[in-house]
């Protein structure tokens, strides 16, 4: 497993283990951890704190994203995905987007590249969540 994936898969299992969702990310320059983050919607009682903007957030103002990768384990939502254009974050390694994926076509057509590994520990990790809180769940991606 590559080390920046595992770091955003440990993430997302802390955020469990808090009570959250468990989505991590990890933003990575020249093959350097610069941030690390997890979604804190539930603990932080804040809708945007994604686990995508938690990291943006935890790595402070960049003078640019240009020579950056995030790594996140799922596909990023809208908000998540129309923030990584903003920045023009080149590349996003994704855990998975079998439990949730309906950014990446946004995301490509927008010089995006996105990698989906499709890891089973993601999937798993999700859809155990998802089973065991799907009104949680339901809120994070605004289904209810």
């Amino acid at each position: 497993m590559d080390e920046f994936m595992q770091a955003a898969i440990d993430e997302a299992r802390q955020g469990r283990q808090e009570g959250g969702i468990p989505i991590g990310s990890v933003l990575v320059r020249n093959g350097k951890l610069v941030a690390r983050g997890r979604n804190k919607r539930v603990q932080e009682d804040n809708p945007i704190k994604h686990g995508e903007m938690d990291c943006l957030f935890n790595a402070g103002r960049q003078r640019s994203y240009r020579d950056t990768v995030l790594y996140t384990t799922l596909m990023p939502c809208y908000m998540c995905a129309g923030t990584i254009v903003q920045f023009k974050i080149p590349k996003v390694m994704v855990g998975e987007s079998r439990t949730f994926g309906e950014s990446r076509a946004f995301l490509e057509s927008h010089g995006v590249e996105v990698v989906d590994l499709d890891l089973d520990e993601c999937v798993r990790m999700m859809e155990e969540f998802i089973e065991a809180e799907p009104t949680l769940w339901n809120e994070d991606i605004m289904e209810l």
